[in-house]
């Protein structure tokens, strides 16, 4: 499994910024995590107790080191219900990237008046402990975003303790991309860029490991994560789409 480092020649001005976690939204958790599985070859690795504080469910399915998460919600007015409502039905959620320093985005989103609207804290028995900091959708814009840092960088605690069990690449190995729409993606753009500190080119900012691809919304559902990218063990498959409740996913 990759490790999380960073070239020294970023060591003092630009964190490590790696696409971690992607998560779907699905009125039906048992059907989505039936189709993500049997589409993409991911097997389930964790359903985490304490997403059950937001009224939700959730599985989480690692993808090589990186982790697709699927959250339904299981009462009456959640955050998550609204956006099924508001964006008529299963799609993409949230992102969250892994850093190696958070007092850096703590002080990146004070100097942008950008809210942080939650503080996820996590530790498996006897593991390390994990802290995301969640930016507010309305401010950042495009998706619900955390950016998370976790003491020991190649454990994942939001996956469970034994993710690495769970692995399965023998259909994809890697989340390479994701796709934001959104009324005005250069604003929205350039909002990703001001926090995450990496430019925009034409609409791609670049992560460590993933590309992240900002368009204009034009099938109605608004703003939210449209596409994501995943890379084919299977060569002859890249360039297929398939539509996997809500998100457009991409063989690359």
């Amino acid at each position: 499994m990759a490790v999380l480092t960073r070239p020294p020649h970023y060591a003092i001005v630009v964190p490590v910024l790696r696409l971690r976690q992607v998560v779907w939204l699905a009125s039906d958790l048992d059907a989505a995590e039936g189709t993500v599985s049997g589409l993409l070859g991911l097997k389930i690795a964790y359903r985490d107790p304490g997403v059950a504080a937001f009224g939700l469910a959730n599985v989480v399915m690692p993808c090589g080191d990186q982790f697709v998460e699927i959250v339904s919600p299981t009462e009456e007015g959640t955050a998550a219900g609204r956006l099924l409502k508001k964006r008529f039905g299963d799609g993409g959620y949230m992102i969250i990237l892994q850093t190696d320093d958070l007092e850096w985005v703590r002080a990146r989103a004070d100097e942008l008046d950008m809210r942080i609207v939650h503080e996820a804290e996590g530790q498996l028995e006897g593991g390390p402990a994990i802290v995301g900091l969640h930016i507010h959708p309305s401010d950042v814009g495009g998706s619900l975003l955390s950016i998370d840092a976790c003491e020991e960088p190649g454990e994942w605690p939001w996956a469970g303790p034994e993710w690495r069990e769970a692995v399965d690449m023998s259909v994809v190995d890697a989340i390479v991309g994701i796709e934001l729409q959104a009324a005005d993606p250069d604003d929205v753009a350039q909002r990703w860029s001001a926090l995450l500190d990496r430019p925009v080119d034409d609409g791609l900012l670049k992560l460590d490991d993933a590309d992240l691809r900002f368009v204009r919304a034009n099938d109605g559902r608004g703003d939210g994560l449209r596409a994501l990218d995943f890379r084919s063990r299977d060569r002859s498959r890249v360039g297929e789409q398939l539509i996997i409740h809500g998100v457009i996913v991409n063989l690359r």
